[in-house]
């Protein structure tokens, strides 16, 4: 019998649009198998060991993922910034250091995106960490471009994480991402400018 697994993505941070929805989304998927993580063997060791542990995004892959849903919508491409990828490690870090716990950064100037992945449960009681890459947070954020309706500048369910994905006038991210002591993980992407303003549109 495969593992089951559970997605959980937290609301995007920054003021929102008028019609997104606040609340986290939460997915059930299809298991797939996993022999790896999809990030560093040394984190993906220590979180096997049960370890809270965090670890480097890899920066070529996680920004390359984020500027091809940009440049479907025309805006302009991210550059990477390391003081936004030490903010979002950092928060990764505390987050998996809480137990995974879900939530943003309160009072910041920058637009925060945040990702959550349950670990792979075997019906043994077995469990492994998710085989997690860049391009699958990204790719996720962006699946919520179907909520999304431009003409009215409005979201039916949520869209927070995808507007903030491509929103134009953001021109840098950084991101960080940690194991928690089960095995699940936490990613964390931070945006300058932040996007998702009220009133604006994202493209």
């Amino acid at each position: 019998m495969p593992p089951s697994k559970l997605l959980h993505k937290a609301p995007a941070a920054g003021l929102l649009l008028a019609a997104f929805c606040l609340s986290a989304c939460v997915q059930n998927t299809a298991a797939r198998p996993a022999n790896s993580s999809g990030t560093q063997p040394e984190a993906a060791a220590a979180a096997a060991a049960g370890a809270a542990t965090g670890t480097a995004v890899p920066a070529a892959a996680m920004l390359k993922a984020h500027n091809q849903w940009r440049a479907k919508v025309g805006s302009p491409a991210l550059q990477w910034s390391e003081k936004l990828t030490r903010m979002a490690q950092e928060w990764a870090d505390k987050l998996a250091a809480s137990g995974c716990s879900q939530h943003h950064r309160g009072n910041m100037q920058y637009g925060e995106n945040i990702y959550f992945a349950s670990p792979l449960l075997w019906p043994n009681g077995r469990t492994e960490a998710q085989p997690v890459t860049p391009q699958y947070v990204a790719d996720d954020w962006g699946k919520e471009e179907k909520n999304y309706d431009h003409a009215s500048n409005s979201c039916s369910g949520i869209c927070g994480h995808y507007t903030q994905l491509v929103w134009k006038d953001s021109k840098e991210v950084g991101c960080g991402m940690a194991f928690c002591a089960n095995k699940a993980q936490v990613w964390v992407c931070n945006y300058h400018p932040a996007g998702n303003v009220m009133g604006e549109r994202p493209y």
